[in-house]
């Protein structure tokens, strides 16, 4: 725990106290409260309440030797909704999410996407990655305890979490560690909110939570780059929404049109693998998901 997380939080728990001799403020270095805490971050400590994120930015191509281009906007989201564990040691999330590739000019979802270096128009594979589920428990994989990692510091804070990825390319073949392709990728993700409403146990959810993601990795599939040297990367910001109505348009009309199963989580129960948009690719060239006609 850094000593900015200890000074802060010290600070905050003083004020905390001062104002109320009800309940302690939650304490970060405390793996139960670093829980409740990561949960009322990523959704809420009400089993089963819908939560939802929103945000958006764009996509650039990096190869070397060019300038960098600006290839497509990004307009993403994500509901979901937690629920106590059965044995009551932390929390399951259970989420679905949407990334809406749209035309920098018109702001219009893409149906097909011009390729600037084989001059090919190809079809384009909105993200539609369900579920996205995770697991948050005392102890982590390593066993050693759950801390929550974020800084606190002028009644805000801030978590920085880097995800670099390196497995097996689903879409890849047999023989990968030989001749390459390995699925390789990073996301970045900053998020930032009010510290009063996050350390206070009696509040539900985080207020004021704003996120940063940031993600680095090959060429998406559907453009059809063929092995041709460079990366794609995403620069987006957004928010943790008050409701599902306060959703854009064009998000929201996506959904009523094409992604009806995106206006609630899945199940509390959810059990199925997760999803990744490389998963997604391959089940619709296989024909065991279907895409959304446009």
């Amino acid at each position: 725990m850094s000593r900015q997380i200890v000074a802060g939080f010290v600070a905050l728990a003083a004020a905390c106290a001062g104002a109320s001799a009800v309940a302690a403020p939650l304490d970060p270095m405390k793996s139960a409260d670093a829980l409740v805490i990561s949960r009322k971050i990523a959704c809420s400590t009400v089993d089963g309440q819908a939560v939802t994120y929103f945000w958006h930015g764009e996509a650039y191509s990096r190869r070397a030797g060019e300038a960098d281009r600006r290839l497509f906007d990004a307009w993403g989201m994500n509901i979901r909704a937690c629920v106590t564990s059965p044995d009551g040691d932390g929390f399951n999330l259970v989420s679905r999410e949407l990334l809406i590739y749209t035309d920098p000019a018109t702001g219009k979802p893409l149906k097909t996407w011009n390729n600037p270096w084989t001059g090919e128009s190809v079809d384009v594979l909105h993200v539609a990655n369900d579920p996205v589920n995770g697991k948050y428990r005392s102890k982590t994989r390593d066993g050693k305890p759950y801390i929550w990692n974020g800084t606190i510091s002028g009644g805000r804070w801030w978590q920085t979490t880097t995800v670099p990825l390196f497995y097996p390319n689903p879409l890849g073949g047999a023989y990968q560690p030989e001749v390459g392709g390995t699925y390789h990728a990073t996301e970045m993700f900053n998020f930032f909110g009010d510290a009063a409403s996050l350390l206070d146990p009696a509040k539900t959810s985080a207020e004021q939570v704003t996120v940063g993601w940031v993600r680095i990795s090959d060429w998406l599939p559907w453009m059809r780059m063929g092995g041709r040297e460079g990366v794609i990367y995403f620069h987006t910001a957004g928010r943790k929404l008050g409701s599902f109505e306060e959703l854009p348009a064009l998000l929201k009309n996506e959904i009523a049109t094409h992604y009806p199963d995106y206006a609630s989580p899945p199940p509390l129960d959810d059990a199925r693998p997760n999803m990744t948009s490389w998963k997604y690719y391959d089940a619709v060239k296989k024909g065991d998901a279907a895409a959304p006609k446009r």
